[in-house]
C-alpha cells in the first residue's frame, strides 16, 4: 500500500455504510451532538478539545477548523525571501525547509485534532501527500489539480479530468483521495454539458476506488446553488469564500440548499487573503510581538464568527506555522462561549476594515458578503 490507513476495498465498504446511514434518516445533523459522541470519537485524530462537524452526507466527521493547502505569501524560510506561491520553489534548500515546515504543521494539526487538509494545486499535493505518508490514518485529504482544472477548456471532459486525478494520486503517493474536487469557472459557472462530464468523471473515479467523495469549488454562488439542488449525490462537497464580512441571505441562500440536500461545505479565504491583518501591519506604534498578539486575537474572533453558521462544515485557513495551528485550537475553545455584545461590535468593525483593505485582485470577495 502507498499509504497507511484504510485500503481501497475498506473505504468502498465504509462509504457504503455512511451512505446507508444518511438514507436511513441520520442526515442533516451538521454539528456533533451528544448522540453522535461514539461516531465522532472514531474520527481521525480525535481530540476532546476539538469540535467536529459532519461533512454532509459523506458521513465524515471533520474538525470545525481544517487546514487549507495554501502557503501563499507566507515566508516559511526564515531570513530569506521564502516561497510565496502555491508551488515549491526552485531552490533545493528552500524546498527542504518548506517540506519540513508543512510536515510540522500537519503534525501539530493531528495533535490538536485538526483532521482534514485541502490541497488546491499540483504543487500543494506534491508537498502534503508525502508529508502524510505513513500516517494517512490520522488525517482526511481532499485535493484539486489547479491549474489542470475546468477553468481551462482543455480539462472539461471526463477523460481529461480522470487523467488529472491519476496525476494527483501519483504526486500525493496515495491510492485514493477522500474528496476529489474540481476548481471550476470563477464567473458564471458551467453549462449542463460540462456538468455531466464532471459527473461522469466522478462516477468513474468512485467505481475505480480512487475517490471516496466528490465536489467542486467556485466563485459563483448561483452556480453552486444550482449544483447542490440538481446533483446532490455527485457534488457532495462545495468550497466557496466565507470571510468575517459574510452573512447568510434571508432568501434564496446557498446555505438553504446546503441544509436541505445535506452537503458538506468548506469556507475558503476566511482571512480575506490576509486583508484582515493589514491595518495592524501598518500600525507603527505597535511592537512586532504586540502585532502578532493582535493578529492572533483577530484571527480567533473571525473563526468564532464564521463558526456561528452551523451549516458551514469548516473554514480552511492556510496556517503558516505550529503557533497558528495552536491559535486555531484556542479559537475552538473560545467558540464554546457565546460572542459578547462587545465582540459582535468588534466583528462589525474589522469586517468593514477588511473589505476596505482588499487589494484590487481580491475585490471580488465583496460579491461574497451575502451567501
Amino acid at each position: 500500500m502507498a499509504d497507511k490507513g484504510i485500503n481501497r476495498r475498506e473505504f468502498i465498504r465504509n462509504s457504503a455504510v455512511a451512505a446507508g446511514a444518511v438514507a436511513a434518516g441520520l442526515g442533516g445533523n451538521f454539528v456533533a451532538s451528544a448522540a453522535d459522541t461514539a461516531d465522532v470519537k472514531k474520527t481521525r485524530s480525535y481530540n476532546p478539545d476539538m469540535d467536529y462537524r459532519r461533512l454532509g452526507a459523506t458521513g465524515l466527521w471533520v474538525s470545525s477548523v481544517c487546514l487549507g493547502g495554501h502557503w501563499k505569501r507566507v515566508n516559511v524560510v526564515t531570513g530569506r525571501k521564502g516561497i510565496p506561491s502555491y508551488a515549491p520553489g526552485k531552490n533545493a534548500e528552500d524546498n527542504k525547509v518548506l517540506r519540513q515546515n508543512r510536515y510540522d504543521v500537519l503534525t501539530r494539526c493531528m495533535e490538536r485534532g485538526i483532521n482534514y487538509v485541502d490541497a488546491c494545486t499540483k504543487g500543494e499535493i506534491s508537498v502534503y501527500g508525502p508529508a502524510l505518508k505513513g500516517r494517512r490514518d490520522k488525517m482526511y485529504m481532499g485535493f484539486a489539480m489547479w491549474p489542470e482544472c475546468p477553468r481551462n477548456k482543455k480539462y472539461r471532459t471526463a477523460t481529461q479530468l480522470l487523467k488529472t486525478l491519476e496525476e494527483g494520486l501519483k504526486l500525493a503517493q496515495v491510492e485514493y483521495v477522500d474528496v476529489w474536487r474540481l476548481v471550476a469557472d470563477s464567473g458564471k459557472g458551467h453549462g449542463e454539458a460540462d456538468e455531466l462530464e464532471f459527473i461522469k468523471a466522478f462516477e468513474t473515479a468512485k467505481k475505480q476506488g480512487k475517490a471516496r467523495f466528490t465536489g467542486v469549488s467556485s466563485h459563483s454562488r448561483k452556480w453552486l446553488k444550482h449544483l447542490v439542488e440538481t446533483y446532490p449525490k455527485h457534488y457532495q462537497v462545495v468550497l466557496f469564500p466565507y470571510t468575517v464580512q459574510t452573512k447568510e441571505l434571508p432568501k434564496d441562500s446557498l446555505f438553504e440548499a446546503i441544509r436541505k440536500q445535506d452537503i458538506g461545505s468548506f469556507g475558503i479565504k476566511p482571512f480575506a487573503s490576509n486583508s484582515l491583518f493589514k491595518k495592524i501591519d501598518r500600525d507603527k506604534t505597535k511592537s512586532a510581538s504586540a502585532k502578532a498578539e493582535a493578529k492572533a486575537a483577530i484571527a480567533r474572533l473571525t473563526i468564532r464568527y464564521i463558526l456561528g453558521n452551523p451549516a458551514l462544515t469548516a473554514p480552511i485557513p492556510g496556517l503558516a506555522c505550529v503557533e497558528e495551528v495552536d491559535n486555531m485550537a484556542l479559537a475552538i475553545k473560545e467558540h464554546r462561549k457565546a460572542l459578547t455584545a462587545k465582540e459582535t461590535t468588534e466583528i462589525e468593525r474589522i469586517g468593514a476594515e477588511t473589505f476596505a483593505n482588499l487589494p484590487p485582485e481580491y475585490k471580488w470577495l465583496k460579491n461574497w458578503e451575502y451567501v
